[in-house]
């Protein structure tokens, strides 16, 4: 299929404009990461607490972080955390340094919250308790010794109204007992007892973890070392298959994409997490894959017109490309943008590195790499010239 016939663009005549564009990408992106102290690491790579929170109304965000301030806790992100239409999620990160202090960052999270929003400290918050507690409680009640329920039989039933707690459209938060009259299988003496025992608190845990600062300094590195040596390994092999020029130009290129990626990052606020480096891995071969397609028909052209000056060369070959180009990147483009924009939240910063880097990637490719080698051929030429003179 091919949506362009015999284009002739003058691409490499523009050369200019386009890498100001890219120096004025990377100047910005630059600029935002210098003010901002460096890119945004999420809880993977600075180490800390994360948990998100899900409530019964919209989120008291102000108050809530004035909260946990009160209480010690170095609040890093508090941001609303939206999966869907008045879902009132909040996602706290708290940048702890110390390792044990770590395991109950979530602690002080719930404790923190529910002293906010208040509670029967008498009873049990149903929405942040397990099976097992809530079991052993609704067990010992009164009213279950007067019941005909066996152990099991009454365990199983707390279980079921757990699953339907944690199910959708509940997501781990229910705002009134009346909601579980809908569980099947579930006697109404549990659910008798379960009201004497617990309370719907105005909150739910929904997830999160820790991890500590040694272990983020450590992968830290081992992304920097994953990049490095993906742009080094492929480096060698297109000097291999093509010629060390063709290489050095096609990782420059690459190494460009990662670096204007980066930038909008830091200048749309986002985090970088590990989903992100696999963003970056694969943006990497994406670019690199679209750079080979053009140097592989630029050296097809070179074997058919010798004569032909290299920057009419490029230019041919670009254009002759253009289509599948447009074609393969219009596609994966199309794809990415859709998980970007329905893939929800926990996705979103993979996604968009995705977007970004395929709308940068296929930019550098065509306006991008082609100048590179133009440039480094010229200069290879120019020192070739005055040594022979010499």
């Amino acid at each position: 299929m091919q949506l362009l016939k015999e284009t002739n663009i003058d691409f490499i005549g523009r050369r200019k404009y386009f890498l100001g564009l890219s120096v004025l990408l990377i100047a910005l992106g630059g600029a935002s990461l210098l003010l901002k102290g460096g890119p945004k690491f999420g809880i993977d790579f600075k180490g800390g607490t994360l948990v998100y929170v899900k409530f019964k109304e919209a989120p008291r965000v102000e108050e809530i972080r004035t909260a946990l301030t009160a209480e010690g806790l170095n609040v890093a992100t508090l941001q609303p955390f939206e999966e869907g239409p008045d879902s009132h999620e909040l996602k706290i990160d708290l940048d702890l340094t110390e390792e044990e202090v770590l395991t109950s960052g979530q602690d002080k999270i719930v404790a923190t919250l529910r002293e906010l929003y208040g509670g029967d400290e008498s009873k049990m918050d149903f929405n942040n308790v397990g099976l097992e507690t809530l079991a052993d409680r609704v067990i010992s009640n009164p009213k279950m010794a007067e019941s005909s329920l066996a152990t099991d039989q009454i365990t199983e039933g707390v279980r079921a109204l757990l699953a339907f707690r944690d199910e959708a459209p509940q997501s781990g938060l229910i705002t009134d007992f009346s909601q579980l009259a809908s569980v099947e299988g579930v006697n109404s003496d549990i659910i008798s007892a379960l009201q004497e025992e617990a309370y719907p608190g105005a909150f739910a845990i929904r997830g999160g973890g820790y991890v500590g600062p040694k272990i983020g300094k450590d992968l830290q590195w081992q992304a920097i070392k994953a990049t490095l040596f993906a742009l080094g390994g492929m480096l060698v092999y297109i000097a291999f298959r093509f010629e060390w020029i063709y290489g050095v130009a096609a990782v420059a290129a690459v190494f460009h994409d990662v670096l204007i990626t980066l930038g909008f990052f830091s200048i749309f606020n986002r985090e970088i997490e590990l989903t992100v480096i696999a963003a970056f891995l694969t943006l990497v071969g994406y670019s690199m894959n679209d750079t080979i397609v053009i140097f592989d028909r630029v050296r097809e052209n070179r074997k058919l017109t010798r004569r032909q000056p290299l920057e009419s060369l490029l230019n041919l070959s670009v254009n002759q490309t253009l289509s599948r180009t447009i074609l393969t990147s219009g596609l994966t483009l199309l794809a990415v943008l859709c998980l970007f924009l329905f893939g929800g939240e926990v996705l979103r910063s993979f996604s968009f590195a995705l977007v970004v880097g395929v709308l940068i990637g296929t930019y550098s490719s065509v306006f991008i790499a082609s100048p590179i080698l133009l440039w480094w051929q010229g200069t290879a030429a120019a020192s070739g010239g005055q040594a022979r003179r010499k």
